[in-house]
């Protein structure tokens, strides 16, 4: 069977692109990859790219002279988590608080990572994990 080497790319559906930039530009430091009137996408990294599609706007297939994508879309709280340095842990919490953004949770992890739980404007769940957290990361 070939392998799956990573994930590339992953999306959250968002109601208002802007204020969606200001949360993950602004408040989470990611920088711009592309922007459109329906699309952000952000590296994370230099390994991994965010995407925020503007809901409801990826229901048509996107033609292109490239090729095409099929349609897609979400909706509901959806959940992601970024890899963190573990000594950053502490100044992650301290930027949150400064933010005023609520850290709903945190899991200490039996391999030694720990997890930190938050919301982005559009209530997907944000967590931040330090190493450990699978045998992978």
């Amino acid at each position: 069977m070939p392998r799956l080497n990573r994930i590339i790319e992953t999306a959250l559906y968002v109601d208002d692109l802007e204020r969606a930039r200001d949360f993950y530009e602004t408040k989470l430091g990611l920088k711009p990859l592309l922007k459109t009137a329906t699309l952000f996408a952000y590296d994370v990294g230099g390994q991994s790219v965010l995407l925020l599609f503007l809901r409801g706007k990826s229901l048509q297939t996107q033609s292109s002279a490239g090729g095409s994508i099929p349609p897609h879309d979400g909706s509901g709280p959806l959940h992601i988590a970024f890899a963190i340095d573990a000594d950053e842990l502490s100044a992650w919490e301290e930027k949150l608080d400064q933010l005023g953004i609520v850290v709903e949770g945190r899991m200490q992890w039996e391999r030694g990572s720990t997890s930190l739980y938050f919301r982005d404007p559009d209530g997907h769940l944000i967590e931040l994990a330090t190493p450990g957290l699978w045998r992978s990361y």
